[in-house]
């Protein structure tokens, strides 16, 4: 409003100035105006002289005024406002996008740095996975040479054992033959006898089979008969006289020891 009324005062004025000059030129066209001749009366002819009308008076056109249009606002304040507006969203998507391309930038770094522990986990797996087999093919071959050697042990053992027992056997035969196997049963044979005591029940000749088992040394461990001819009381007084024998006689040569025996007594009261 104050800026209004600044206005109308040069306005005001403009107008002033117009009228007067209007009235000032009004005025001196009128002056200027030829003044109609004096009339001169004679008395010979008197003549009537119509009057001629003035003509017309051109009234010139006033100036148009010429209305100045009030100054337009001052809005540099509010296209500052704009700009920096404008500026500050062109500035906030620019930080926008930079941080879009940092973000992308640390997902693909993030994504690359997984990509490169997997491949390094799986690398180790598959390192891990060939020392182990390696070692399972070591252990194996292991197994499998000490297996070997064990039965080349156990074929020489067993080569051996077939030796000694094949050796064993021939020094049995041989004292077999020389009569020194008889001599050794019968002297088992005539130390149970003496030690039986047979029952009232016994009959007047008694056979009985009896198979010994006897410790190294001759240390009896086990009786069984396996038949006889008396009844329960003679078979009881047979196992008493084997155990009461213990320890039987060694034989004179030591691969004539059997420790199963079989003693076939005949006893006759």
């Amino acid at each position: 409003m104050a800026g209004n009324s600044k206005n109308l005062g040069p306005i005001s004025l403009s107008v002033a100035v117009h009228i007067g000059l209007l009235t000032s030129m009004f005025a001196a066209f009128d002056f200027a105006r030829p003044m109609p001749p004096p009339l001169l009366i004679r008395g010979t002819l008197v003549q009537e002289i119509p009057d001629t009308p003035p003509p017309p008076v051109v009234k010139k056109e006033p100036d148009p005024v010429i209305e100045e249009s009030p100054p337009e606002p001052d809005n540099s304040e509010e296209l500052r406002r704009q700009a920096e507006e404008e500026k500050r969203i062109q500035d906030a998507l620019i930080e926008k996008d930079r941080l879009e391309k940092i973000r992308l930038q640390k997902e693909a770094d993030r994504k690359k740095k997984e990509r490169e522990e997997a491949d390094r986990k799986k690398r180790a797996e598959q390192r891990k996975e060939r020392e182990r087999r390696d070692a399972e093919r070591k252990r194996q071959e292991d197994i499998q040479r000490q297996r070997d050697e064990n039965e080349r042990i156990r074929k020489e053992l067993e080569a051996e054992d077939r030796q000694t027992e094949i050796d064993a056997e021939a020094t049995r035969l041989a004292a077999v033959d020389s009569g020194e196997l008889a001599v050794y049963m019968t002297l088992i044979r005539q130390k149970v006898e003496r030690n039986w005591n047979a029952p009232a029940s016994a009959g007047a000749e008694l056979k009985c089979s009896v198979r010994v088992r006897q410790a190294r040394g001759g240390d009896v461990i086990g009786v069984t008969i396996l038949s006889c001819n008396g009844d329960d009381a003679v078979r009881r007084s047979v196992e008493a006289a084997i155990y009461s024998s213990s320890p039987l006689p060694e034989p004179s040569d030591p691969s004539l020891f059997d420790r199963n025996i079989l003693l076939n007594l005949s006893i006759r009261q």
